[in-house]
């Protein structure tokens, strides 16, 4: 411990973000600081299975802007991460950023008793963008934040304890968001979960119907039902058609709480400003995340059925969560403002048309190369490529990153490799995408002799 070297990291970091321009010096230093500095004080393990490492160098993000960002030495890459869907209106998207700058030039977080207006106003934005009577929101900072409200919520309102999810479901790592998560890898290191939790099988209605039935035929009271209305990080998983439907009828039957979690899905990334509404399907509690900070600002939150707001509720209104900064004056601004360009470059749509192109072109080459790319599919610009084998998708991903194109796998490994980029992507940065993915594609070939 030495408050003295604290100040000298200070002073330079600081100073770094204050710099026009960096030296040769001072982007020599921040690399070989940041590889030092995970290392030591982050976690070891976050630096070990990077594409952007190897032995001698990493690649340092430092600037971005629209579907682009650079590293420290000034190489560009195309991103089709997203951030795993976090930029679905770009990088720093200027006619988001101007409201943040704007806000925070008035008051940057509320005083927590006073009635900060930027949160009502979102609020009621809210209540007009997504389907149904959907109406009283509560704000967020993290995802799985967000659904930690959302079963608790669904617990409250019904005075029930079970809850019901799906294999392969991607929740969040916080408690309660894992076990209702499908994950093994993520459950078992904090087994036994919060209990009282069953899964059954995405898109498979009458496994549903079975599980419901077994456990009312056992006494137990399901409070609610949580799914993504696509499987984001099982491997974009597209339920078969209807099985929304089905499910909300049988919620109805049963008189169980229906959680749809659209953070990854939602703010227009899979060609509708939110997937159940494209399915003309309405969620008792929907959660909401990720572009919803139109990728300036971290807000997260939910949205609910009048009717779950009972009494209690209002005659407490701390009961449910009181995250210091959820629906902070800030995160409210950019929401409002990336809400706005969203309809105004009605953005749903560029990602429905994008990626009906984009399908129809990785079908091209999974054609050309069947040994490597099993197959792809998607809905807007939510796209997974199957691969034969994790390792072949790796290579794949790697050679992707060789020529400047950012990808990432899911199922916690590469077989699965997602295409998740800006909404607003030029047709231009995806036909570069598509030339270097045939020529990752070819370069996987020759290194595999298939």
């Amino acid at each position: 411990m030495s408050v003295q070297n604290a100040k000298d990291i200070l002073g330079k970091v600081l100073g770094y973000i204050d710099k026009a321009e960096l030296t040769e010096v001072d982007k020599k230093t921040i690399v070989e600081d940041s590889i030092k500095n995970f290392n030591t004080n982050v976690n070891p393990g976050w630096l070990e299975y990077r594409k952007s490492m190897s032995t001698n160098a990493a690649f340092i993000e430092w600037e971005s802007s629209g579907a682009h960002f650079t590293d420290v030495y000034g190489e560009e890459f195309i991103d089709c991460l997203g951030g795993f869907g976090i930029y679905n209106f770009g990088h720093r998207n200027p006619d988001i950023v101007k409201y943040v700058q704007k806000q925070l030039n008035r008051y940057a977080l509320h005083s927590q008793e006073l009635v900060d207006p930027l949160r009502g106003y979102l609020a009621s934005v809210m209540a007009e963008i997504t389907p149904g009577d959907l109406q009283y929101c509560f704000f967020t900072n993290g995802g799985a934040e967000a659904v930690e409200m959302a079963l608790k919520l669904a617990r409250i309102a019904s005075g029930k304890r079970w809850y019901i999810s799906t294999v392969g479901g991607f929740h969040g790592k916080s408690l309660g968001a894992v076990s209702v998560g499908g994950k093994g890898k993520y459950r078992v290191p904090f087994l036994p979960m919060i209990q009282q939790v069953a899964h059954t099988i995405f898109g498979d209605i009458e496994d549903l119907r079975k599980t419901v039935e077994k456990l009312e035929a056992v006494g137990e009271q399901i409070a609610a039902v949580i799914m993504e209305p696509v499987q984001g990080e099982a491997g974009v998983i597209i339920p078969p058609a209807g099985y929304l439907k089905a499910v909300r009828e049988l919620c109805d039957k049963h008189k169980i709480i229906l959680i749809f979690d659209e953070i990854q899905t939602g703010m227009g990334r899979t060609g509708a400003t939110f997937r159940c509404a494209e399915e003309n399907v309405v969620p008792d509690i929907m959660t909401f995340g990720k572009a919803f900070g139109g990728g300036v600002m971290p807000i997260t939150g939910i949205i609910a059925r009048p009717h779950l707001w009972i009494d209690e509720l209002i005659e407490n209104p701390w009961v449910l969560g009181s995250p210091t900064f959820g629906g902070n004056p800030l995160a409210c601004s950019a929401s409002l403002a990336a809400i706005s360009y969203m309809i105004e470059h009605d953005v749903p749509k560029q990602a429905k048309e994008k990626g009906e192109f984009m399908l129809a072109e990785l079908s091209k080459l999974s054609a050309k190369y069947p040994k490597i790319l099993k197959g792809v599919r998607g809905v807007g610009l939510l796209i997974a490529m199957e691969f034969a084998d994790d390792e072949m998708g790796y290579n794949v991903a790697k050679e992707m990153f060789a020529r400047r194109v950012m990808t990432a796998g899911t199922l916690n490994n590469s077989s699965v490799i997602r295409i998740e980029p800006p909404l607003v992507i030029s047709k231009e940065d995806l036909e570069k995408v598509l030339a270097r993915l045939d020529e990752s594609l070819a370069e996987t070939a020759k290194a595999f002799k298939v």
